[in-house]
């Protein structure tokens, strides 16, 4: 049984989750002329936040397999309102450093609200669903850019921090209404729970409940890192591990760097006035103008269309194939940049390679929860997203300390990044497409819930939560 995609909590808190990422590359050049940082505590500053992020992720799937989705989802978004409000108040450098961790720490657990989105969906409607919740991370970057030009010149970053917490506020009361996963119920052996909830959507869509009785298939071991490296899924979670790595480094990476291009003017004039800043003072800044505000807001925009692409071609053309594609175009967009470009094409490019990094990324948001099983699935999304978070935390040091040194090597990292993982999409030995969502590591790929009625009385198998 599906629920209707106009009826998620996942949106809300997928546009918090983008307005708190997207914070950073505004938060950090106001910092720096603020607090008079120099790049290295500016990339730090940034790098925490995923450092954070990386080190919970695989935490919180775990707890999700093992005590819920609805549990850690509810755990993980008091977390991150609580620091997100006090980064706020950090009165020097090294507190904000440790409030924005915390903040990251809590955001790791974001990701298994897709997990609990996906077990509720209907396989034909699946990927359309996840990639549609994921157009509202797009409108929380657009949200943040829009609330930073007005926030910023008059109040400041203290209340920017504040003020971008509070969607927060309204997933943490309205979460209590969101029901647990009937998947993970059937799997840890609540029957009861399982039919009340699928009973509750049945109602909600004016559908009836199939015919036939749930088949319980209790299973205790849930949530284990090994059931990732059996034979079936030991190239997939490898292959994985580096794509999600690949999609977080380059995302973020791009995010930075369109500021650091937007304050220079081109990518040709970016190296010589690094080496007149160097000449004059190590500490040399500029704040961001409403020019630069305007033209983040363009490429930040760039994400409606990336969903849209995404969205066309991923039931036609497969999984794997529309994270190449975006991968390589990606690339082929970062290679451009070599050229001296003015700054209308500057921006041009910059919408083209987001839009289609953040479309690799809304690919494997949905390839990953389809290609483990439901005892796993919490725990497979958390350690690919703990390996995003890697990439995320190692490119600041390359979008704002490399590019100090070199703004082609910069480049060229980016540029090649995305190849190899362009190579590593294609070679996943799984194509998602058109499978149901598998119950258990010690089944085949399982089969979706059967139609409301037909002809068999016979079983509903434990793959609750779908209908065709």
């Amino acid at each position: 049984m599906e629920l209707q995609c106009r009826k998620n909590l996942p949106t809300q808190l997928m546009m918090a989750d983008a307005m708190e990422m997207m914070i950073l590359s505004i938060l950090a050049p106001q910092l720096h002329c603020e607090w008079r940082l120099p790049s290295w505590q500016v990339a730090l500053l940034t790098s925490v936040v995923f450092v954070g992020m990386m080190s919970s992720s695989t935490l919180w799937g775990n707890i999700s397999d093992q005590y819920g989705r609805k549990t850690g989802l509810k755990i993980s978004v008091l977390w991150t309102l609580y620091y997100g409000i006090l980064s706020g108040f950090a009165p020097v450098y090294s507190w904000i450093l440790v409030l924005r961790g915390l903040v990251g720490f809590g955001i790791g657990g974001v990701p298994q609200s897709v997990t609990l989105y996906a077990e509720f969906l209907p396989m034909k409607a699946r990927a359309k669903c996840i990639l549609l919740i994921e157009v509202f991370w797009a409108i929380g970057t657009v949200f943040e850019v829009l609330l930073a030009v007005l926030v910023m010149p008059t109040l400041g970053w203290r209340w920017l921090l504040i003020l971008s917490a509070l969607p927060l506020l309204l997933f943490a009361v309205l979460c209590f209404w969101l029901p647990e996963s009937a998947r993970y119920d059937v799997l840890s052996g609540n029957q009861e729970k399982a039919i009340a909830t699928l009973k509750r959507i049945a109602t909600e869509n004016g559908a009836p409940m199939p015919l036939g009785k749930l088949i319980i298939s209790r299973q205790e071991d849930r949530g284990k890192m090994r059931d990732l490296f059996t034979p079936h899924f030991r190239w997939t979670t490898l292959l994985l591990w580096f794509i999600w790595f690949s999609n977080a480094f380059s995302y973020y990476g791009l995010v930075l760097l369109t500021t650091e291009f937007f304050q220079a003017g081109d990518v040709c004039s970016i190296s010589s006035r690094r080496k007149e800043v160097k000449a004059k003072c190590s500490l040399t800044c500029e704040y961001l103008t409403e020019e630069d505000y305007t033209d983040l807001l363009w490429t930040t925009l760039s994400e409606f269309p990336g969903v849209l692409v995404t969205l066309w071609i991923i039931d036609r053309i497969g999984r794997k194939k529309t994270m190449a594609l975006s991968f390589f175009v990606f690339s082929f967009c970062s290679l451009l940049l070599f050229l001296c470009v003015g700054r209308n094409v500057l921006t041009v490019l910059l919408f083209i390679a987001r839009a289609f990094i953040s479309g690799g990324f809304q690919a494997a948001y949905v390839y990953t929860p389809e290609v483990y099983p439901t005892a796993t699935r919490a725990l497979g999304l958390g350690t690919c997203s703990g390996m995003a978070r890697v990439g995320a935390l190692i490119t600041p040091f390359i979008a704002q300390v490399m590019l100090e040194s070199s703004v082609y090597l910069t480049l060229v990292v980016y540029s090649g990044c995305c190849l190899l993982a362009a190579v590593a999409s294609c070679f996943l030995p799984i194509e998602t497409k058109g499978r149901g969502l598998q119950e258990s590591s010690h089944r085949e790929w399982g089969q979706e819930m059967v139609g409301r009625g037909s002809h068999s009385p016979r079983v509903t198998r434990s793959n609750s939560g779908s209908q065709e």
